[in-house]
């Protein structure tokens, strides 16, 4: 059975309910990528165990992003909150330590958070992008935001309008400027020097933003053949899109060039494409998609594009998030698991399997914990949202190498 077109998986508003995510056990395997670790994680686990739930929010969490001592968070319901992630060694499940505050309110559900400097970027599913200036109240070290705009702005959509090459059909009798989004606005990610901001739609376009006067500077139409899912960039400006037509494809623009230019396009999933996530020094690509398998490319040494390295498996449903930490990789999946993954040489060890969410996971972020690091081990905190409404914090700890 194939994968679900993402127009038909993801548009409805009842998402939360576990049944219209019951044909994702049914997704094939992928059998062609030969895998890179055992399914049963390694006997000598690290430790971990969950810090606190955060529980009492009426839809489900969307997205989390992390800015200093602040975790963001974007649910269904539109809403925008802040929490602040104090002193987490007074954490523990029957005593959560942590405050938090609606800091915004949108239209649509909200499906992906970015943040840079004081500007939260926030993507939504009535096909806008909004901008919130992120105010913080020290005496009461608390957060508000106001909104700075919603993109693209009306002065964007002026200057476009009278110019009829500044058009694009979308239906066979509506057009629209080129700097609309046309349906849901899925993943956002931000340039290495937060100059750029980028977005990817259902509508199958990958846009270009300014994050100082928030014009629409490029947009890529029919980047894919079907509903896009996920992007991310590195460091050397390569972007990278995932998309339910089964592909990622690597957009570049070349030194001197005014637009980005496809330069490749990876294939080796065998269902719709759900998430993407770098190594910190770009130089490993982590797919994950309804097929169950997260697909690890590394770029060859000298060479520019990624070759396909292997899969890792052990989820038994729709691989739904990734997130990378140091140098571990986290996934979150619709069989209501997160799995720990650590690849040394291009030999992977599922370290852990955090369970306790009794819903698919949604979105993961995670950060190295500096204050319970120490000479034999590392201490991660992973933030997981999941379509049972509860955020869950945990920690886990993973010897050195």
């Amino acid at each position: 059975m194939e994968c679900h077109q993402s127009y038909q998986y993801y548009s409805s508003s009842d998402l939360h309910d576990q049944k219209d995510l019951s044909y994702i056990s049914s997704q094939p395997s992928l059998q062609s990528v030969p895998s890179l670790a055992s399914q049963s994680h390694n006997q000598s686990n690290p430790c971990h165990h969950c810090l606190t739930t955060l529980q009492g929010q009426n839809s489900y969490t969307s997205s989390l992003t992390l800015a200093g001592n602040f975790i963001y968070t974007g649910s269904s319901d539109g809403e925008i909150r802040s929490w602040r992630c104090n002193s987490l060694r007074e954490v523990d499940s029957e005593n959560p330590t942590l405050d938090h505050n609606m800091v915004a309110a949108g239209k649509g559900a909200v499906k992906s958070l970015a943040i840079s400097g004081d500007k939260l970027f926030s993507a939504h599913q009535d096909h806008k992008i909004r901008v919130w200036k992120i105010n913080t109240h020290h005496e009461q070290d608390r957060q508000k935001c106001s909104r700075l705009a919603t993109l693209p702005t009306l002065g964007d959509r002026a200057a476009k309008l009278l110019m009829p090459n500044n058009h694009v059909q979308i239906r066979r009798h509506k057009k629209c400027t080129w700097v609309h989004h046309v349906d849901t606005v899925s993943a956002l990610a931000l340039s290495s020097d937060e100059q750029l901001l980028y977005s990817v739609s259902w509508d199958r376009t990958l846009k270009v933003w300014s994050t100082t006067d928030f014009k629409c500077l490029e947009s890529v139409r029919n980047a894919h053949d079907d509903a896009i899912n996920a992007v991310t960039s590195s460091n050397d400006g390569d972007i990278y899109t995932g998309s339910a037509d089964k592909r990622i494809k690597v957009w570049r623009k070349d030194l001197g060039e005014k637009k980005h230019s496809l330069v490749a396009t990876l294939e080796k999933h065998n269902s719709g494409v759900n998430a993407l996530a770098l190594s910190r020094d770009g130089c490993v690509l982590f797919s994950g998609a309804c097929d169950r398998s997260i697909v690890v490319w590394e770029k060859k040494e000298g060479e520019a594009h990624m070759e396909v390295v292997g899969a890792l498996r052990g989820h038994t449903k729709s691989i739904l998030c990734l997130a990378v930490v140091s140098d571990l990789v986290c996934s979150g999946s619709a069989d209501k698991s997160i799995r720990i993954w650590r690849g040394v040489d291009r030999s992977y060890t599922c370290l852990a399997v955090l369970e306790g969410h009794n819903g698919p996971v949604k979105c993961l972020t995670a950060t190295v914990d500096d204050d319970h690091c120490s000479s034999s081990n590392m201490s991660c905190i992973i933030y997981s949202g999941s379509l049972d409404c509860d955020i869950k914090i945990w920690q886990v700890f993973v010897p050195s190498i």
